[in-house]
């Protein structure tokens, strides 16, 4: 048995995620506008190695709508994003992501999982292979589903340029 493991490219806007079978599942993602980083504020995704914290959305239909990681009650729509369209869209599931390298992505104004990093769906309009996140993974709800649930909190989660 294989110790599962999650990378992510930002570079290729790539998503790996490695079963207990040694399988290798491949998704199309959207990281951080700003490129990759680790500060406060910053909208860049964090790099190096983090660990999935919390798993928050069991059992929500897809295009369930999250905000502070609560569900809303609303089921994504486009008329809802032109009643809210500033909201940053986190939808289906959410992998909270904590930073392990401490001074880098643990800590501070470094630190990942205070900065609210997540592995979450969106809506299907945002355009996946390119940067546009607010520094969160975003991924097809679909895509999000699946490796929600074939994957543990504790999950190695490596980011890499």
């Amino acid at each position: 048995m294989n110790k599962p493991y999650i990378e992510i490219i930002i570079g290729e806007q790539k998503l790996r995620h490695v079963d207990v079978d040694g399988v290798m599942h491949e998704y199309v993602i959207s990281t951080g506008k700003n490129g990759g980083g680790e500060r406060l504020d910053s909208e860049c995704t964090p790099r190096g190695k983090h660990v999935i914290a919390e798993k928050i959305g069991t059992g929500c239909a897809p295009d369930t709508v999250f905000v502070g990681r609560h569900p809303t009650g609303e089921h994504y729509q486009p008329e809802l994003r032109r009643k809210h369209p500033d909201r940053d869209w986190i939808l289906t599931r959410i992998l909270w992501l904590a930073g392990t390298e401490t001074n880098k992505n643990r800590g501070g104004d470094v630190d990942t999982y205070t900065r609210y990093i997540y592995i979450h769906g969106a809506p299907d309009d945002v355009e996946m292979g390119i940067p546009g996140s607010r520094g969160c993974i975003r991924m097809r709800n679909a895509d999000v589903i699946e490796l929600f649930d074939n994957v543990d909190v504790g999950t190695p989660v490596i980011i890499n340029e």
